[in-house]
C-alpha cells in the first residue's frame, strides 16, 4: 500500500503530466483553456458546445446529434465534406461526438496545422449552411446509425428503455441518438433553429492540448473567433424529476442468448448534491465494489459464488443533472437473473452493514486517484477531460481538486451513503430475457 502511494507521488509530481494550463476568456464570452504538454509536435483542438440531448425537448428528441453531422455538410465558404478532406490533406484526424450534455468536435494534427483547425471551426460556428439534400440524407444515415446501434443490439435498446423509466419528467430519459419516431419527422427547419439558438461564441468553450505556447494560441483565436457577436442563451425550464416510490422495472424479450440485468439507484452528482461528500463516496464505492480482480465483484460473484459471467457498476459524478448509480451484468449459465440480483444486494447490505477496514479504504482510494491521473496522460484524454468539465457546468481546475476530496472519503461515509441512496424508492430494475419462440414448451 505504501509503495503505491509513493509510485502515485512521483507520478502527480512529474512536470511532463501537470503541465501548463492557462485560461482566456473573449469578449464575447468565448472560453479559451490551453494546457502545454510539448512532449511530441502534435496539437489536439476541441470545440465544446453545451447542448445535447438533455436540452432537447418532444419531438425534436435527436436534433443535436443530427446537427452534429450537418456541421460537416458546407457552410458558406465550404462545399459538403471539405472540412474533412482539408484536415486529412494535412495529414490530420478529426471527429465530433454528442452526449447527453454537450455536443464536441476536435482534431488531432501537427502543431503547425493548428491555425488551419481554427480558421475552419470558426467558419462552421457561425457560416453553416443547410441544404434539403444534405439534411434528409444525414437523417437517414442517423436513422441507420440507431438501428444498427440501438434497434439492433438488445443491451443498447434495454438501456434506452431503463433510462426512459427511470426518469418520467427529466430530460434524461431522451436517448441522444433520438427516438426514430422523432427523427422520422425531424425538418430541416428544426435543425437550423437548433444551430442559431446554441451555436454561439458565448455558449462555445476551445480546448487545445499540446505543442503550442498559450500566448499564440490567444492570439489565433482572438483572430477567427474575437469578431463574432455574443447571443442571447435562453436555457430550457428546468424539468424536475417525479418522486419515486417503490421499484420501477421493465422486461424486454429479444433474441439473446443470455439474459441481463440493470440495477439503477437515483443518486446526487456534484452538481444537484446538498452534501458536495456525497459524489466522491458514490465513487470509492464504485471502486469497493468494482475496482479491478481484487474488488468485491470480482472476489465474490465472478470467483466465489460463480454467478456472474461479467458484472460491474458506473457512476458519474460530472453529470450535469441528477445521476443514476448502475450495477450491471450477466448470469453464468448455471445462475440466473434473480440469484445475480440477489449476490449484487448481498454486496450492498454488507457495504450498510459492516465497515470496510481502513486498509481497503486506503487501497481504493489510492487505486481511484491513480486511474484519474493515468487518463491524463494522453492529449485527447486530457483536453476530454477539461472540456467535459467546462461544458457540465465544472471548471477545468476542478480536476486537481477531485484527489484532495476523495481522500476526505471515511469509513463511516461509505455506510451512511450506501444506506440513504441505496434502497427501493431509488431503484429502476431492466431485464433482457430471450424470446420464447411461439409453440415452444
Amino acid at each position: 500500500m505504501k509503495y503505491l502511494l509513493i509510485l502515485l507521488a512521483l507520478f502527480i509530481a512529474n512536470p511532463s503530466v501537470y503541465a501548463k494550463t492557462v485560461e482566456y476568456q473573449l469578449k464575447n464570452g468565448m472560453k479559451l483553456v490551453v494546457r502545454e504538454d510539448h512532449r511530441a509536435p502534435v496539437v489536439v483542438s476541441q470545440v465544446w458546445y453545451k447542448i445535447g440531448a438533455t436540452y432537447e425537448h418532444d419531438g425534436i428528441s435527436g436534433v443535436s446529434h443530427v446537427l452534429e453531422h450537418m456541421m460537416f455538410k458546407g457552410t458558406k465558404n465550404l462545399k459538403p465534406g471539405e472540412f474533412s478532406e482539408i484536415i486529412a490533406e494535412n495529414g490530420g484526424s478529426e471527429n465530433a461526438f454528442t452526449s447527453k450534455d454537450y455536443t464536441a468536435y476536435f482534431q488531432r494534427i501537427s502543431s503547425d496545422r493548428l491555425e488551419l483547425c481554427l480558421s475552419l471551426e470558426a467558419d462552421r460556428m457561425r457560416n453553416l449552411v443547410f441544404i434539403e439534400k444534405e439534411f434528409k440524407k444525414e437523417v437517414e444515415v442517423v436513422k441507420e446509425e440507431r438501428r444498427l446501434r440501438v434497434d439492433n443490439k438488445p443491451k443498447a435498446k434495454l438501456f434506452e428503455q431503463f433510462h426512459a423509466t427511470a426518469f418520467l419528467n427529466s430530460p434524461q430519459r431522451i436517448p441522444t441518438i433520438g427516438w426514430m419516431s422523432d427523427l422520422d419527422q425531424l425538418t430541416m427547419e428544426d435543425a437550423e433553429q437548433w444551430y442559431q439558438r446554441w451555436y454561439a461564441p458565448n455558449n462555445a468553450i476551445l480546448v487545445i492540448v499540446g505543442d503550442v505556447k498559450a500566448e499564440e494560441v490567444y492570439a489565433l483565436t482572438q483572430k477567427y473567433f474575437a469578431d463574432f457577436k455574443a447571443m442571447e442563451i435562453k436555457q430550457p425550464k428546468l424539468r424536475n424529476e417525479i418522486k419515486q416510490t417503490g421499484v420501477r422495472s421493465i422486461t424486454l424479450h429479444d433474441k439473446v442468448s443470455s439474459p441481463y440485468l440493470i440495477m439503477g439507484y437515483k443518486v446526487p452528482v456534484l452538481n444537484t448534491a446538498i452534501d458536495k461528500k456525497v459524489p466522491f463516496v458514490l465513487d470509492v464505492i464504485g471502486g469497493i465494489l468494482d475496482g479491478g480482480s481484487s474488488a468485491r465483484f470480482s472476489k465474490h460473484l465472478l470467483r466465489g459464488k460463480e454467478v456472474a459471467v461479467e458484472v460491474g457498476t458506473s457512476y458519474d459524478l460530472y453529470s450535469r443533472l441528477g445521476g443514476l448509480f448502475l450495477f450491471a451484468g450477466t448470469p453464468t449459465p448455471k445462475s440466473n437473473l434473480d440469484a445475480l440480483q440477489l449476490a449484487i444486494e448481498d454486496q450492498i447490505n454488507e457495504l450498510k452493514q459492516t465497515p470496510v477496514s481502513q486498509q481497503e479504504l486506503e487501497r481504493v482510494i489510492a487505486q481511484v486517484i491513480a486511474g484519474k491521473i493515468y487518463d491524463r496522460d494522453s492529449m485527447f484524454n486530457m483536453g476530454m477531460q477539461m472540456g467535459i468539465l467546462e461544458s457540465s457546468g465544472f471548471e477545468w481546475q476542478d480536476l486537481d481538486k477531485y484527489e484532495k476530496e476523495i481522500k476526505k472519503v471515511s469509513i463511516e461515509d461509505i455506510q451512511r451513503v450506501a444506506k440513504l441512496y441505496f434502497n427501493d424508492d431509488q431503484l429502476t430494475l431492466a431485464k433482457l430475457l430471450p424470446k420464447v419462440q411461439q409453440g415452444a414448451e
